[in-house]
């Protein structure tokens, strides 16, 4: 990458800067996920190999601008990997995941605090920019980490069932503004639901793609589109579940 970037290198390599990659970062986590759910090991090597080499592009930009190198990178996760698992490295205890978290959650406070910065709200650590989805199972979890949540899946199923009911309200006398809110609510609801029954919802959703790309794949081979009925489309459809 060092000589990618320099003079005489890649013209396309020389003109990138930290914003104009970070595109390329997404785009490469996104498929890594891929290769894992279709369970493609040769292609998740690959995949980690193209998203490895976005951290070592950054960490070049930012060498070469003496702000820092890969090894304090590298250094850096080390030293916080084993800093926030005394209960390996050093005398510490937890027996369970949830106790690691916690523990994980305090000792990431206790640093912040020694750096003297300044004391944010819980849920400001969660980025704004992540998937609505992902978004909404983190800052739901860490509302639930003090206490701010349903005691068992039987309420969040009772709170959706009022979500649905105000949805249906909104849809016969609301505006499309009105709509958007409470489906984003029913939304909402149904990624606390997720993480009460310990679902990825992010997963649980890729998965459920992949299922209709095939089963609608299927009906595409077998049937004239445009211009089946929607009958005819149901057929094939069942006929595709069937041999999920």
């Amino acid at each position: 990458m060092a000589r990618l970037r320099a003079p005489g290198g890649c013209p396309w390599d020389r003109e990138q800067t930290f914003d104009t990659i970070k595109p390329y970062l997404l785009e490469e986590a996104y498929e890594v996920f891929d290769a894992i759910d279709q369970r493609d090991w040769p292609g998740l090597a690959d995949e980690l190999g193209d998203l490895m080499l976005q951290a070592v592009f950054f960490a070049q930009m930012a060498s070469e601008e003496g702000k820092f190198r890969i090894d304090d990178s590298l250094d850096a996760i080390a030293e916080k990997l084993i800093r926030r698992h005394p209960h390996v490295f050093a005398d510490g205890t937890a027996n369970t995941s949830e106790e690691v978290k916690r523990r994980w959650d305090e000792i990431k406070a206790d640093e912040k605090k020694d750096k003297g910065q300044p004391q944010r709200g819980r849920l400001d650590s969660v980025p704004r920019n992540l998937p609505a989805l992902v978004e909404a199972q983190q800052i739901s979890s860490k509302a639930a980490a003090v206490g701010f949540d349903w005691e068992y899946p039987g309420q969040v199923l009772d709170k959706l069932d009022e979500e649905l009911r105000e949805l249906a309200g909104a849809r016969e006398s609301g505006s499309q503004a009105d709509i958007e809110g409470e489906l984003g609510d029913l939304l909402f609801v149904l990624a606390n639901l997720a993480r009460l029954l310990k679902v990825d919802p992010e997963q649980a959703l890729r998965k459920t793609n992949a299922k209709f790309r095939k089963r609608f794949a299927h009906v595409e081979k077998n049937a004239a589109l445009p211009g089946a009925t929607l009958d005819e489309m149901e057929a094939l459809w069942q006929e595709a579940k069937a041999h999920d």
